[in-house]
């Protein structure tokens, strides 16, 4: 369905709006990971590895939709940290497998904590049948362009 064409595009907002709230969203975990040493970026990371089971840098990236390059440079500083390791297939070992160390699922098993507190933070102002409604909207944008997180998460409704 189309909402917008060249003359209604100067008053939307959408983009902006999307945009702005991703930017807020970070800005709120960076704050509260920063006790924890971490970035929002690499929550992001840490919290696909744990909560969706991936364990290939390529499949981290797809997720993300970072390039091979910004995904390793994260992966060397959460390496450095000594939150993730990396280890190469023995079956293929032209892959790389990636698996939290004792400390990284330490802090990942706060993730949902510290997730939790950013999120209350980010959309305390929604009441609850509008959080469940923005999700609703938001998850149907994204399943129908084929997001492959959403689909994991919500199912292709």
């Amino acid at each position: 369905m189309s909402h917008f064409n060249p003359q209604n595009f100067q008053s939307c907002a959408i983009g902006l709006l999307l945009g702005r709230a991703a930017v807020l969203k970070d800005r709120i975990l960076d704050w509260h990971l920063e006790p924890h040493g971490v970035t929002a970026a690499q929550f992001k990371v840490l919290i696909i590895v744990t909560q969706y089971q991936v364990d290939t840098p390529a499949e981290v990236c797809r997720y993300l939709g970072l390039d091979s390059g910004s995904m390793t440079r994260m992966l060397d500083r959460l390496e450095h940290k000594g939150l993730v390791q990396r280890t190469r297939c023995p079956d293929d070992r032209r892959q790389v497998r990636l698996a939290l160390t004792d400390e990284g699922q330490r802090l990942a098993d706060r993730l949902p904590e510290i997730g939790a507190a950013a999120m209350n933070e980010l959309v305390g102002a929604l009441e609850p049948d509008e959080l469940r409604t923005l999700e609703s909207l938001l998850a149907k944008v994204l399943l129908d362009a084929g997001d492959p997180l959403t689909i994991r998460r919500f199912g292709d409704r």
